[in-house]
């Protein structure tokens, strides 16, 4: 399909990304992963064949809104390095037999049409079919094997309560909406300034918890299918935790506290203390879920979290920032999905 000459006029705008604001001091890096670049040239490289490729990029430049393409771009890239450094590290190569099947499928072949609903899900789908489909697809086997080779020896000991689905312990009704995520991320700046608070309000909340489930369960409900909400000295290996390993919680430091969305409980914040980790020893484990491929792959890019500090990783501010919960770039700290927060501090994790 060929490009109207506004369109091309509009790309050729779009392409700069408004360079505003200073990045990395290496001129003309998107990305700098230790010893690797990503350049501003591959991604606008890749912004324009995903424009002369997929009719959703053509909307978006119609709406000049290629700014959501350029972050996805650099967050893949950023992740294809991290990906192929983790790999190196773990002794791990890719199986190359299982890639040159799915490659013969062509899993990534065909368009992403502009009436896609989903802007999230069709920009990260336009990217990654922009990108090299074998790449891409190794990034993924990767992510998977690093997931299989590194849950069964990780546990993590943590402390947490939620914000969202428990009333709070004064009687008043939960925060919903936008209003719960502020409660969260202003209770875990409160977790990191002050540790002694973070075990004291978790205390109560469990306490509290326990009271609700005594009161539903005399009233006749089933509480054993309710999951916990709250929690002192949790200690869960990875490969029991199923999505929760894909979370922070299991990407960050001892002491850390962070926010994200609970997995599979809608509108419900996660508020957690990492207390302890178990790196590098086996773990005993009841029974080991069986995980599908999707889920393996965001557990294997979790266990990405750790390089960002080890290989000192920077991102160009004229893209964004990097979230550490959402692993991807986003226009500022408030896009962001949560909060990583260090021990003893109350400003978020930056790159």
């Amino acid at each position: 399909m060929g490009r109207p000459r506004a369109l091309v006029a509009v790309v050729a705008g779009a392409l700069l990304l408004a360079g505003c604001g200073s990045g990395p001091s290496q001129v003309g890096a998107a990305a700098i992963v230790g010893d690797r670049t990503v350049s501003i040239d591959q991604v606008q490289t890749l912004i324009d064949k995903a424009v002369r490729e997929h009719p959703y990029a053509q909307k978006l430049a119609r709406e000049h809104k290629l700014d959501l393409i350029g972050r996805a771009v650099v967050s893949q890239l950023v992740l294809h390095e991290l990906l192929t450094k983790a790999a190196d590290k773990a002794g791990i190569t890719p199986n190359y037999g299982e890639i040159d099947a799915q490659l013969a499928k062509d899993p990534l072949n065909g368009q992403v049409p502009a009436d896609a609903s989903d802007e999230t899900r069709a920009v990260s789908e336009v990217v990654t079919r922009t990108r090299d489909h074998r790449e891409e697809l190794t990034d993924n086997n990767l992510a998977q094997m690093l997931a299989e080779k590194g849950s069964p020896d990780l546990s993590v000991t943590f402390d947490y309560t939620s914000i969202g689905s428990m009333p709070n312990s004064d009687g008043s009704d939960a925060p919903q909406g936008p209003a719960a995520k502020k409660a969260a991320e202003d209770l875990a700046r409160q977790f990191a300034a002050d540790p002694a608070a973070a075990t004291k309000r978790i205390t109560t909340d469990v306490q509290f918890e326990a009271a609700l489930r005594q009161q539903a369960a005399q009233a006749g409900q089933n509480v054993d299918s309710i999951p916990p909400l709250t929690g002192l000295g949790e200690v869960l290996p990875a490969a029991q935790a199923g999505m929760l390993a894909a979370t922070p919680l299991y990407g960050s430091p001892v002491g850390s506290v962070t926010v994200f969305p609970y997995p599979n409980r809608e509108g419900t914040w996660f508020v957690g203390v990492v207390r302890q980790r178990a790196d590098g020893k086996p773990v005993a484990t009841e029974r080991t879920p069986s995980l599908d491929a999707a889920t393996k792959t965001a557990i294997g890019m979790r266990q990405l979290q750790p390089l960002f500090d080890e290989l000192g990783v920077r991102v160009n501010k004229r893209y964004g920032v990097w979230d550490f919960v959402g692993m991807n770039v986003v226009p500022n700290q408030d896009a962001a999905e949560g909060l990583v927060l260090p021990s003893g501090g109350s400003a978020p994790r930056q790159q």
